[in-house]
C-alpha cells in the first residue's frame, strides 16, 4: 500500500504537482483516485492485524471477531492498542467456547460456522462500545506523543536507536517483527518518520556482510562469499535475512554488532534530518520517498560499514554454515521466518 501512495506522489511530482486533492481531473485525477487505493489499504492494517491476531489464537472461528474488532477499533479511534485488545478476546473467547461448551454431534457443524462467530463478535462488540472512549484517549495521546517525539531532535534519535535495535536483534524474528508491525499501523496514523528508520536498519545486517566479504575475503570461506554477493541485492531491496548465515557463525558476538549497527545507522539518519510525509518505501531506493534522502543513505552506510569492521574483526568466517548451524542451540538464538 506504501508503494500505491507513494508512486503516484513521485509522478506527480514530476510533473510539477505538488499535491493530489480530490478536485483534480485527466491523468492527475487518475493519480489521486490511484493514491486513494493505497491510503485504503493502509487504513486496513489494523483490521487485518486484529483478523490475524484472531486467526493465530482459535483459527477460523476468530477470524470474524478479529476482523469486526479491528474494523471498530478504527472506526472509533481506538487503534493499534483496540484492535489488539479486542482480537486478544475475541479470539481467547472462541477458544474458550470451544473447549468448554460441548453440544450434541448433530449440532457441531453449526459451532465454528454461526455460533462461535456470532458470540465471540457480539462480545467483542460490547467491549468496544464500553471500552471505544478510553482506548480512544488512550491511543490519541500516544499518537500525540510520537508525533511530539518526531518533531523533537534528541527524541527523534532516540527512537530511531531503539528501533533500529530491534531490528537488527534477530532479523526476521519477533522482535524485529514488533518493530516492523508497530511502524506499520503508525501509518494509519499519518505517522511516517518512525518507518524512515526502521527502513533504513533493515537494510543495514546485509550490507554489512556484503561489504565484509569484499575488504577482507580471507576471513570468508567460499561458501560464505558466495551468499554475501547475494546481500547486496538483499540490502537493496530491504530484506533483513540475509545476514542469517552469517551471524549463525558465531551469534553471541555477531547479535550485538548487527543491533549496534542497526541502531547507529537509524540513529545517524535521523542526526541527518532523514523523514517523511508519505508512506515511505523501504531499501535502498526508499530514500527518493523522504526528506533528505542523502541523510537515510548515509545511514545505512555507516550501519553496515560498522558491522563489516566489527565482525571481520572479532569472527573467523572460515567455516562450513552447515557445520556452524549444528554448533548452535535453540537456547543460543531463536529466528523465525514469516
Amino acid at each position: 500500500s506504501s508503494l500505491v501512495v507513494a508512486i503516484p506522489q513521485l509522478i506527480a511530482l514530476a510533473m510539477g504537482i505538488t499535491s493530489l486533492t480530490e478536485d483534480l481531473t485527466g491523468f492527475a485525477g487518475f493519480l489521486y483516485n490511484l493514491q486513494q487505493v493505497g491510503w485504503t489499504g493502509i487504513g486496513l492494517v489494523n483490521t487485518v492485524l486484529a483478523a490475524f491476531i484472531g486467526y493465530s489464537i482459535a483459527d477460523k472461528p476468530g477470524l470474524a471477531a478479529g476482523l469486526v474488532g479491528g474494523a471498530v477499533a478504527t472506526d472509533t479511534q481506538a487503534g493499534f492498542i483496540g484492535a489488539v485488545i479486542y482480537a486478544f478476546i475475541g479470539g481467547y473467547l472462541v477458544r474458550w467456547a470451544i473447549k468448554a461448551i460441548k453440544v450434541p454431534e448433530k449440532y457441531m457443524q453449526i459451532m465454528p460456522n454461526v455460533v462461535l462467530p456470532f458470540a465471540a463478535t457480539f462480545v467483542v462488540a460490547v467491549v468496544a462500545v464500553l471500552l471505544a472512549v478510553p482506548l480512544s484517549a488512550i491511543n490519541n495521546a500516544i499518537v500525540t506523543w510520537l508525533q511530539d517525539m518526531c518533531s523533537t531532535g534528541t527524541n527523534k534519535v532516540i527512537m530511531a536507536v531503539i528501533l533500529g535495535a530491534m531490528i537488527g536483534f534477530d532479523m526476521g524474528g519477533p522482535v524485529n517483527k514488533a518493530a516492523w508491525m508497530a511502524g506499520n499501523a503508525l501509518l494509519a496514523e499519518g505517522i511516517f518518520t518512525p518507518n524512515v528508520f526502521i527502513n533504513c536498519a533493515i537494510t543495514i545486517p546485509p550490507l554489512g556482510y556484503a561489504i565484509a566479504a569484499v575488504i577482507r575475503k580471507a576471513r570468508f570461506s567460499a561458501s560464505l562469499r558466495d551468499s554475501a554477493s547475494g546481500n547486496w541485492v538483499m540490502s537493496f531491496i530491504g530484506i533483513t535475512e540475509g545476514a542469517i548465515p552469517f551471524t549463525l557463525v558465531k551469534p553471541t558476538r555477531l547479535i550485538p554488532i548487527n543491533i549496534i549497527g542497526s541502531a547507529l545507522g537509524a540513529g545517524v539518519a535521523a542526526l541527518l534530518g532523514s523523514d517523511a510525509v508519505i508512506p515511505p518505501l523501504g531499501g535502498w531506493y526508499g530514500a527518493i520517498t523522504m526528506q533528505n534522502p542523502w541523510g537515510y543513505l548515509i545511514g545505512i552506510a555507516v550501519g553496515g560499514l560498522f558491522i563489516a569492521l566489527a565482525a571481520t574483526a572479532l569472527v573467523d568466517f572460515n567455516v562450513d554454515p552447515d557445520a556452524a548451524e549444528e554448533d548452535v542451540s535453540a537456547d543460543d538464538i531463536e529466528i523465525s521466518f514469516e
